[in-house]
């Protein structure tokens, strides 16, 4: 008994002390990493002459951060994790029923979001749910559809795309510029817009043909800044870097108009007082219709040969030929319906912001995407938009947290912040579920019982 407990002690005594050397390992990492960019700040002065300004403060909070959080993992959350991780393997596996919100998350969030609007407009008021409904509403939604069209191209299909902002910047240059030379309706040019954009998926489907992995990766990066400086030199016709103005809003089907000016204006219509808040709500239903939309036909193509043939060839592409699938036409497909959903989504940014320029259609917006995908899992379309909620929603909350500054001082900004936390956030993730929030994902084709597969059964980045 006296070694048993002699062996603990030295074991418990062994952990503390490693804990304690990552922590300052931690530290001293940290320290390296955040002394110019947190210790350190540059600014002008009155007379144009640079200043070195020390925040030495606000450095040491970042170190003791890493390093206590350091200490504390390994101290404490890792033993507990696996502790709790060989108790779960020593019960009996046991079927688990879901529960009600577990079983019914998709039909509570779309009620959820149908009541959102008067939800804010009774919380905040008119004037006042503007910010909530536009920047927490339609901002996330555009997002949530941006990444469930880029998951048939890398969930679905398997082929890692890192131009899809082009698509982006197709539907929305097609829209501010038809509209614009030729006076075309929102709703004329909504699916017209979807259908260029398609178009170029094709194009740029050909070339990538034989690639795979990050040849694939490199081209299709290639694709997205073609795009972007054909939009900033091209500027008889793209107005270059000044980007398009003036673009039409959208109307109610043509019956009603949002313009101040108009005869059928919304407002005057019904005998409601003037404000741009209805604009606004019925942007964020029009984009709910469309990422439901965009759902609701991925959902149907991944239970037709088409859908049955992307996973085939994301899991096995030589067998998937060996099976006598045209690869050729699946890939294409892939990046054709896929970019159509990304055109459309652009014909509505270019609505929603009334100017279009390419400082919008930058790598940066393809990295965010694809990191929502990632996130989420691939080909779960729920995880998907549960990461699109928290890593667009969770920036935008950064805007509001200006108590941030009694903590840390009054020239503290905390959205600039945003991309650190945003990147501590994705490591954070993949370590902790390297498959995404959503894990499991149900199979298309079973045999006498569906079943979720684990992530755990499939391929790292597959799943």
């Amino acid at each position: 008994m006296s070694n048993i407990s002699n062996t603990n002690e030295s074991a418990g005594g062994n952990l503390t002390a490693r804990a304690l050397r990552e922590g300052f390992f931690a530290g001293l990492v940290s320290l390296g990493l955040f002394v110019l960019f947190v210790g350190l700040e540059t600014t002008q002065n009155i007379r144009n002459e640079l200043v070195l300004n020390q925040r030495w403060g606000l450095l040491a909070i970042f170190v003791i951060v890493a390093a206590v959080g350091r200490f504390l993992t390994v101290a404490y959350l890792r033993p507990w994790m696996a502790a709790r991780k060989a108790a779960a393997a020593a019960k009996p596996a046991a079927e688990v029923e879901e529960s009600f919100f577990k079983r019914n998350f998709s039909k509570i969030a779309i009620a959820f979001l149908l009541i959102y609007p008067f939800l804010a407009i009774a919380i905040f008021g008119v004037q006042g749910s503007l910010k909530w409904v536009d920047n927490f509403g339609i901002q996330i939604l555009i997002y949530v559809m941006l990444a469930w069209g880029l998951n048939i191209v890398v969930g679905l299909a398997g082929l890692l795309d890192l131009g899809y902002v082009a698509f982006y910047a197709v539907g929305a240059y097609s829209y501010a510029l038809l509209s614009q030379y030729f006076g075309l309706s929102f709703w004329v040019l909504l699916p017209m817009a979807g259908i260029l954009a398609a178009f170029w998926g094709i194009i740029l489907g050909f070339p990538v043909l034989r690639l795979k992995g990050d040849y694939l990766a490199i081209v299709t990066l290639a694709f997205g800044e073609i795009i972007r400086l054909v939009l900033i030199n091209w500027t008889e016709v793209t107005k270059g870097t000044f980007g398009v103005s003036g673009i039409p809003k959208a109307s109610v089907f043509g019956i009603w108009s949002f313009d101040v000016g108009a005869p059928n204006n919304f407002a005057k219509v019904f005998e409601l007082p003037m404000s741009s808040a209805y604009y606004k709500i019925f942007l964020f239903y029009l984009i709910l219709a469309l990422a439901l939309l965009t759902a609701y036909v991925t959902i149907r193509l991944r239970r037709m040969p088409i859908g049955r043939a992307w996973e085939a060839l994301r899991e096995d592409e030589i067998a998937c030929r060996s099976l006598g699938i045209n690869t050729v036409t699946t890939k294409l497909t892939a990046f054709a319906t896929g970019a159509m959903f990304g055109g459309i989504a652009g014909s509505f940014f270019a609505v929603r912001q009334g100017f279009v320029s390419p400082e919008s259609f930058v790598f940066l917006e393809s990295a965010i995407i694809l990191a929502i995908v990632v996130l989420g899992g691939m080909g779960s379309l729920v995880g998907i938009a549960v990461a699109a909620a928290l890593m667009v929603g969770g920036t935008e909350l950064l805007r509001e947290m200006q108590f941030l500054k009694q903590i840390f001082g009054p020239d503290f900004t905390p959205e600039l912040y945003r991309m650190l936390i945003f990147g501590i956030a994705m490591v954070t993730v993949m370590v902790w579920k390297p498959r995404g929030f959503v894990g499991s994902r149900e199979p298309t084709a079973f045999l006498k019982e569906r079943k979720a597969v684990s992530g755990s059964f499939t391929k790292e980045g597959h799943g």
